[in-house]
Order: structure tokens, then C-alpha cells, then sequence
């Protein structure tokens, strides 16, 4: 008899209070269930079970084992666990939330370079700029850009995402330039509703802090529509630098205000407090610190 399979049907048999119970958690018999807990009663010496016709009890001897055993199993599950991880990749389900524009602008690329390691994970992504429930969703690790609004999940920052202001140099040439952030409330702007308040821009420049509230034209929930409508020459655009990709280097797009910094929000992988960190999930922040640094996004 295996050891480790009689304390599997031993525990299970304990916690479930019939050998019904542990063999269909077991997934096998209940004639099975029953040897192996006979067998390790018979190595140890010792009763285990009260059985009687309806339920099964614990002796002493079988509550200092139940005490004890499930903590050994554990154990020996992840050391089995790292094991065939290390030679074989991870496995199972990995379920994941970002929000929409980053998630699509670099999330998706960044577990797709993960993956190619673990071809048997199962990768399920959420994209939603709403803030998901991690623990009513079973979300084993979100991205998350700004500080996380709950005091239950725990964050490791990766990184900043900064932004700036653009618009196309068709615009400009019709509109012109604004040299400080006063100047945008003669120029028609698109606002980002994602934002906490989206028409309002805050900038540092040598005066200090500048707030301006600037006029809309276009109202957008998402910052690559910001993006292409700047593109198109719909005005003024504040816009993560992420989303901006070549439009800057190419000049289809000119940042504006070089005097004056704008925010930076801080990028984090968050995830629930309190209960262990899967090693898949540890594993995936941790790629994911390299890959945002590699990759400049943050």
C-alpha cells in the first residue's frame, strides 16, 4: 500500500465523515477508500475510525493524525507541483483582468510571451476598465493602472504609465500651438472619460501646479480613440504614452507643452491578500516586472 494514498483516504474519510463521501472525492471506490484506510491503520498499529452503520467517527489516535496529515499532503502536492513545473511548465487555469486599452496594447503580447514557456496553462483574459471583484470573480491576478481602491488585495508595482498632450500637425498648423496649459482653452480638446475627471488636465510646470479645465469637442472611453481622433486632426489629445506607439517618432503626432510634466499613475499587478500566492501567479508577476521594463511600457 502507498502511504501517501492511505492518508489521502484517511483525511478524506475523516473530513467527509463516510467512506462514501472520501471515495467520490477521491474519485474511486468505496471498497478502495476502505482498504487503504485498513492498511494504514494496520502499518500504524493503531484504530483510526469509529465506524459504525451510518457514519464513521475519529479515535484520539485518528484526531492527532487528522491534526497533522493534511498539512503532509500539501506539502507533498507542491513539491510534486514544482517538480513537473519545473520540467514540464505550468499548468491549469490562469484567469487575468487589465483594462481595455492596455490590456490590448500590451497585456495580451506580455502573456503571450509567458505562455510560450507553459504550453499547457490555459490563459482566461478580462478585459474591462471597470475594477473587478477579484475574489467573487476568481481572479487570480489583475493589472491595474492608479493605486487599487480596496484595502483586501495587495499590489507590486511594476512600473508608471506617463502621458502627454498631442495633436497632429494638421491641427496645429490651422489652430496653432499652445505654449502653456492656459492656452488650451482656445483649442478644442478630447477628453478621455476613463480618467477620474476627464476634462480636467493637471500639469507641473516652474509656477507649480496647473489645473485647466478644457473645452470638448469629443468625449471617448477609451485612450486609443483619444489617440485617433488627435490623429485625425479632431484637436488636442491626453494620452497615455503607451497607446502613442510610433505616431510620435513618425511625427503623425507633436507632444506639446514641453515645459510642463504631466501626471504619472503608478502600474501594478494586484491580487488577494491573505491566502498563499499560487506559484504560477508569483511566477507571472515576476515575468511581468522584466517584461514591462524590456518592453518600456512603464
Amino acid at each position: 500500500m502507498d502511504l501517501i494514498d492511505g492518508l489521502r483516504a484517511f483525511v478524506a474519510t475523516a473530513q467527509t465523515g463516510s467512506f462514501t463521501g472520501a471515495a467520490e472525492r477521491l474519485g474511486v471506490s468505496n471498497r478502495l477508500t476502505s482498504k487503504y484506510v485498513a492498511e494504514l491503520e494496520a502499518r500504524l498499529g493503531t484504530r483510526l475510525l469509529q465506524r459504525t452503520t451510518r457514519r464513521v467517527g475519529l479515535t484520539p489516535a485518528g484526531e492527532d493524525l487528522l491534526q497533522r496529515a493534511p498539512a503532509l499532503l500539501e506539502e507533498v502536492d507542491d513539491m510534486l507541483s514544482a517538480v513537473r513545473e519545473e520540467t514540464r511548465g505550468f499548468s491549469g487555469i490562469l484567469r487575468i483582468s487589465a483594462p481595455v486599452t492596455i490590456g490590448e496594447s500590451y497585456v495580451v503580447g506580455m502573456l503571450s510571451r509567458f505562455a510560450a514557456s507553459h504550453p499547457e496553462l490555459v490563459i482566461d483574459l478580462r478585459l474591462s476598465d471597470a475594477y473587478s471583484d477579484l475574489a467573487s470573480e476568481g481572479i487570480d491576478l489583475a493589472f491595474r493602472i492608479g493605486m487599487p481602491p480596496v484595502s483586501s488585495v495587495k499590489a507590486r508595482r511594476l512600473g508608471e504609465i506617463r502621458s502627454c498632450v498631442v495633436a497632429s500637425p494638421a491641427y496645429l498648423s490651422k489652430h496653432g500651438t499652445p505654449s502653456t496649459p492656459d492656452d488650451l482653452s482656445a483649442h478644442t480638446c478630447i477628453a478621455d472619460t476613463n480618467r477620474r475627471d476627464p476634462r480636467r488636465w493637471v500639469f507641473t510646470g516652474p509656477e507649480g501646479e496647473v489645473a485647466v479645465t478644457v473645452p470638448t469637442r469629443f468625449m471617448v472611453n477609451s485612450a486609443q480613440a483619444a489617440r485617433d481622433l488627435a490623429l485625425d486632426g479632431h484637436g488636442i489629445a491626453y494620452c497615455p504614452e503607451f497607446v502613442l506607439g510610433s505616431a510620435l517618432e513618425d511625427g503623425r503626432l507633436t507632444s506639446l507643452l514641453p515645459g510642463y510634466a504631466t501626471g504619472a499613475h503608478p502600474l501594478s499587478a494586484v491580487y488577494l491578500s491573505g491566502a498563499p500566492l499560487p506559484r504560477k501567479v508569483r511566477a507571472l508577476i515576476d515575468f511581468a516586472v522584466e517584461d514591462v521594463r524590456r518592453a518600456g511600457v512603464a
